[in-house]
Formats: C-alpha cells, structure tokens, sequence
C-alpha cells in the first residue's frame, strides 16, 4: 500500500466521510498494524476485497484532499508557527541591534499566519 504516514494524516483529517466500514478496514490496516490476510479474517473476505477497500478509500481521501487542501494548509500553518517559534527565541537571546530585524521577521510571520486563516 501506499505510504502509511500520509494515508493516516489524510485519514485524521477526512475518515468520517469514509463509510463505517472502510474506516474499520483503514484502522486496522494503517493503525492496528495487521495484514491484508488477517483483516480479510476479520470481515470474513479475501486478501484482494481488503486490498480493493483500501486502495479505494486512499483515492477517496486523496480526492478529498485535493478538493480541499486541509493538510495542506494544516503542514503551511505549522510552518509558520514553527518559524514564528523560532523568531522568537532569536529575539530572547539577540543582541539587541540585531532584535528588530527579528522582530520586524516576527511580525511578517504572524501577518503570514493571518492570511492562511
């Protein structure tokens, strides 16, 4: 399957617009750790039903996230604030000819982190 750390992101942010039983089979695949095998044991269907669920579930969320870019703007915002965080203790530890230009950095972050919304 694809990559588990960006399926699960995808998931945190659009599983409930998966039906009951693709966020089951999504759990136990990506979260639990199990097989295709022993999920299939669990709903008493075949390694490939599993396999087809999932693959269609990740295209779900991925077209949900293309339409709507909630990772995407979450990642940016992190971004930001990570920056911002760092500016900042720049500024606690700057000497202070070199404090403004932090600062004036600073403000530019928090009017970024405004415009993201």
């Amino acid at each position: 399957m694809e990559n588990a750390l960006p399926m699960a992101l995808l998931f945190d942010f659009y599983g409930p617009l998966l039906t009951e039983r693709q966020q089951d089979v999504f759990q136990m695949y990506f979260h639990e750790d199990l097989s295709l095998g022993e999920v299939g044991e669990e709903f008493d269907v075949s390694r490939q039903a599993i396999y087809d669920i999932l693959k269609r579930s990740g295209s779900l969320l991925e077209d949900f996230e293309s339409k709507l870019g909630l990772v995407a703007r979450h990642q940016e915002r992190q971004r930001i604030f990570d920056e911002t965080l760092s500016l900042i203790e720049l500024c606690r530890t700057a000497e202070s000819k070199d404090r403004d230009q932090y600062l004036t950095e600073l403000a530019e972050k928090i009017a970024e982190a405004q415009r993201q919304g």
